[in-house]
């Protein structure tokens, strides 16, 4: 069992940057394939990055590839979405998820855990 906290949302203007982190109960952690994902109002939630369980692998949707970074601590068992560049079009609720594999799953029904997600809203 994996309880996943998101934090580090917030409001920022086009061009900004913000870090989400995402902590993780469990002494198995790095057992653990994260990923992170986006919901805005009215549209699926959608893959964003995802990262090995060792960190050595990273995965990103197109949409955000070159502006986000994403990176894993499991000595503190949390995993962190760099965001710079941000867009109004980023504005969304993020979640974390965790999935017990060898790859990098990019749908929503592949991952086990989620957080309860944070807020970022980018204005124009």
């Amino acid at each position: 069992q994996v309880q996943l906290v998101e934090s580090g949302g917030g409001l920022v203007q086009a061009g900004g940057s913000l870090r989400l982190s995402c902590a993780a109960s469990g002494r198995t952690f790095r057992t653990y394939t994260m990923g992170w994902f986006r919901q805005a109002p009215g549209k699926e939630r959608e893959f964003v990055a995802g990262i090995s369980w060792g960190g050595s692998r990273t995965y990103y949707a197109d949409s955000v590839k070159g502006r986000f970074t994403i990176s894993r601590d499991n000595a503190k068992n949390t995993v962190y979405l760099q965001m710079n560049s941000l867009k109004p079009e980023d504005t969304a609720v993020y979640y974390c998820a965790a999935v017990s594999t060898v790859g990098i799953p990019t749908m929503r029904g592949e991952y086990a855990y989620w957080g309860q997600g944070t807020q970022v809203t980018v204005s124009s």
